[in-house]
């Protein structure tokens, strides 16, 4: 045995995607709009990407970033504990608390970093970490990393996380971690349900808002605000990398004691801190999105008609309404060969095939933003029926 066998398995899946696009490793040599970008010199509608409201072209987006840029610099050179906080990390901190309404905020050089800070600085040897089972990885990773003991529940099942938690001979010791919109599936999370089970069985309820801020809740807060329980989650966990077109990510929380990770979690003191152009622009897509619905009413817009039109067409796509419209396809192989074809024609999406999903239910994971023209959706379903078509995926109309 070497050090590399183990990448042996990854190596053989690259093998077994033949000739042609290599899945995961596509390069985006310019980016022209939230909508395009260009692939291979060919120009291609994005339809694969999480700028849900399309803000990273936006003017006072990009003039916050570029006043900060040239104001403070590239980068921070240290971390939050050190000599990387500036009076930026703190206002950005403080507008998260101000728009949840809640005592305390912080913010994290990364969103897979938010999750696997919050969860390993709260949790640890003796405690219990109980997450879906389709979770992120970054929420496994934290539990790992904390030490604690994990379990995971059967996915979007109350039920089960309540016979779980009644195992638990010290609930308040248990970390309960769920995500109000799951990035695969597509799926929605019943956070009110979930909040309802750990006030009965007292335990301590996270929600990570990474893909639901922005599209839910009637300023755009998530799930939890769209089903009116923002006052039972204990911490609210969410990235920049999407809706807020930024790189970061936060944690809101009416506990105190969320201060005091700026001590304890690793993942938070031994990393820099983000850069004065990010948090300058995410503080200022912030602020958009909290003050303008319009944008919301827009993806949303096109999220119906995206999915309206898969299903005219006869592909069998995710029952959940949601920004992420995954399109079952079967094999692995015949969704990478529909993936590179798409690419071909100017299309791109997401590719998703084992160990993220069963191996005779690969998906195309496609995602959708405010920023699409209706014509340009078109455009997308038009070429998605033809391809599926030429592959018998679906069928040729009589």
């Amino acid at each position: 045995m070497t050090l590399f066998d183990k990448l042996g398995l990854t190596a053989a899946r690259l093998e077994g995607a033949g000739e042609g696009a290599v899945p995961f490793d596509t390069v985006i040599e310019a980016v022209l709009s939230p909508t395009e970008v260009t692939i291979d010199g060919r120009r291609t509608l994005m339809c694969g990407s999480n700028n849900y409201f399309g803000l990273s072209f936006h003017p006072e987006v990009i003039a916050a970033s570029t006043a900060a840029l040239a104001r403070e610099g590239t980068g921070t050179t240290g971390s939050r504990a050190a000599n990387g906080t500036y009076s930026g990390h703190r206002r950005l901190e403080q507008a998260f608390a101000d728009a949840y309404g809640m005592r305390r905020a912080q913010i994290f050089t990364t969103g897979y970093q938010a999750n696997v800070g919050v969860i390993s600085g709260l949790c640890g040897p003796g405690d219990v970490v109980l997450l879906d089972i389709e979770s992120h990885a970054s929420i496994y990773d934290g539990a790992r990393l904390s030490g604690a003991n994990f379990f995971a529940f059967r996915h979007n099942s109350p039920d089960d996380l309540r016979r779980k938690l009644s195992r638990q001979l010290d609930p308040q010791r248990c970390l309960v971690v769920v995500e109000g919109l799951y990035s695969m599936s597509g799926d929605v999370a019943p956070v009110a349900a979930f909040a309802e089970v750990c006030r009965e069985c007292d335990a301590f309820l996270m929600v990570d808002e990474a893909h639901s801020f922005g599209a839910y809740g009637r300023r755009g807060l998530g799930r939890a605000e769209e089903q009116g329980v923002l006052d039972r989650v204990d911490f609210i966990v969410g990235t920049f990398s999407k809706t807020l077109a930024g790189i970061g990510g936060f944690c809101v929380s009416n506990h105190d004691e969320l201060k005091l990770l700026h001590f304890t979690s690793r993942p938070y003191v031994f990393t820099a801190s983000a850069s004065p152009a990010s948090v300058a622009g995410v503080e200022a897509a912030l602020r958009i999105v909290t003050r303008e619905p319009g944008l919301r009413d827009r993806l949303w817009a096109n999220i119906r008609r995206a999915r309206a039109g898969l299903a005219a067409a006869g592909f069998e796509i995710g029952a959940t309404e949601s920004p992420i419209v995954p399109v079952k396809i079967g094999a692995a192989e015949r969704a990478i060969q529909f993936w590179r074809t798409l690419l071909m024609h100017g299309i791109y999406v997401n590719l998703v095939l084992p160990p993220a999903t069963h191996p005779d239910n690969c998906l195309l994971r496609t995602s959708y933003s405010a920023a699409h023209r209706a014509d340009e959706i078109d455009r997308a379903v038009a070429v998605f029926a033809e391809v599926g078509r030429a592959l018998s995926i679906i069928p040729t109309p009589a």
